[in-house]
């Protein structure tokens, strides 16, 4: 009898000690939470949904997200944009749907790209962007300012114009029609 009351209370210290740590796991802060904003642009209705990374006294611009290299815009899973609308982009159409959107950051201009394939994790085992280039849909420019305010976590705004990438001291606003 000794036996199994021993046996009893030693399993219940254990799985004590479990629930413990996992409920303790459950509440640390996640360092790049998702986030999205919706809004409407030229009569479609826009989402884009994203990891938010934080600045944490570190360079972003041309070390953590280095120019000339394709980004995945943001952290964790891929970023999405979605219309119900077909949208203009310069001289360029954009059908209706949901796509991944990654970028290339460059101190004087950025190349942002559409890509049909959804639903992934935004880098590679090596650390690259996970676009499928085949699967590019529609590319296309912009020009970076300076932000009227410092940004500690990296978002997305959008306006009746477009929308815009905003972290650390960086806007770069992409017009759509």
């Amino acid at each position: 009898m000794k036996r199994n009351h021993f046996s009893a209370v030693a399993l219940l210290a254990i799985a004590s000690i479990f629930f413990s740590f996992s409920s303790l796991a459950q509440n640390k802060p996640v360092a790049s939470p998702r986030d999205s904003v919706s809004g409407t642009v030229a009569g479609s209705q826009v989402k884009i949904a994203y990891g938010s990374p934080a600045v944490k006294g570190r360079k972003i611009w041309g070390e953590l997200v280095p120019y000339g290299k394709e980004w995945r815009t943001g952290a964790n899973e891929s970023t999405t944009f979605a219309t119900s609308k077909a949208l203009k982009i310069g001289s360029k159409t954009l059908p209706a749907g949901k796509y991944s959107l990654f970028s290339v950051p460059g101190e004087n201009e950025w190349k942002f790209i559409l890509n049909s394939q959804t639903g992934m994790w935004g880098i590679k085992m090596d650390g690259t962007a996970n676009d499928d280039p085949s699967k590019d849909v529609l590319t296309l420019t912009a020009k970076p300012v300076k932000s009227k305010e410092f940004n500690e976590r990296m978002k997305f705004k959008i306006t009746a114009n477009g929308f815009a990438l905003l972290w650390e001291n960086l806007e770069v606003p992409v017009a759509l029609k």
